[in-house]
């Protein structure tokens, strides 16, 4: 594969001042520009999303392939699995999700509507880093399968999921210094391939600037 090719092409898209046109999820995997979850060592995947094991309690991507990440992202959680494996103690990232189609952020808006959690959502009209395939919700795994203790689940909607909380929360013993201990190990590991979390869920790492994102690569429909 002609990487340099692939760095070039990144760049054009980087530089162009038009907005990327929209593109069909059917249609990602034929696009050229994404690649799928399986092909990324020390990878793991369980979409939830893809499950009835999420706060909706139904599956919402069916009959949907939403195990996709465009290839920026892609290249990125690569090198964050391989500097957690790097590390010797058998862990692997485990995606909970990543290409979010916007019918289904529509959806989850939906959801959530005469509630008090609207705030942990993107606007559809905004769009939600993951409709560009360039987020991913991701935690991490032992040797044997195992999550590890972050504190709170994926989707746990409440202050114990805050990073921005965290010092206060261990003070509290909300939080115990193995959680803080975890939630470091996933940071660090998605940081070192070039991913930044967000202050209100331990579980989630945009890939680049949130309004470049938008501007210039694709919304997934």
């Amino acid at each position: 594969m002609d990487l340099s090719g692939l760095s070039r092409a990144a760049d054009s898209v980087a530089q162009s001042d038009a907005p990327a046109a929209p593109l069909a999820c059917e249609a990602v995997a034929t696009s050229g520009g994404y690649r799928h979850l399986s092909t990324i060592a020390g990878v793991v995947i369980d979409l939830r999303y893809a499950s009835a094991n999420n706060f909706v309690g139904r599956n919402l991507y069916a009959p949907l392939d939403c195990a996709w990440l465009h290839r920026d992202a892609a290249q990125a959680l690569a090198a964050s699995a391989a500097w957690l494996a790097a590390q010797g103690r058998g862990e692997r990232l485990l995606v909970l999700d990543a290409m979010r189609p916007q019918r289904v952020q529509e959806a989850l808006w939906a959801a959530l509507q005469g509630t008090s959690l609207l705030g942990y959502l993107a606007p559809p009209e905004r769009g939600s880093i993951h409709s560009f395939g360039m987020a991913v919700d991701a935690t991490v795994i032992d040797a044997a399968g195992n999550e590890l203790d972050m504190g709170s689940g994926f989707d746990e909607l409440n202050e114990k999921s805050h990073p921005a909380l965290e010092t206060k929360l261990h003070a509290e013993g909300a939080l115990s210094e193995a959680h803080l201990e975890h939630r470091q190990r996933l940071r660090d590991a998605m940081r070192h391939g070039g991913f930044q979390g967000i202050s209100h869920e331990w579980w989630h790492f945009d890939c680049g600037d949130r309004e470049h994102v938008r501007r210039h690569y694709p919304r997934i429909l």
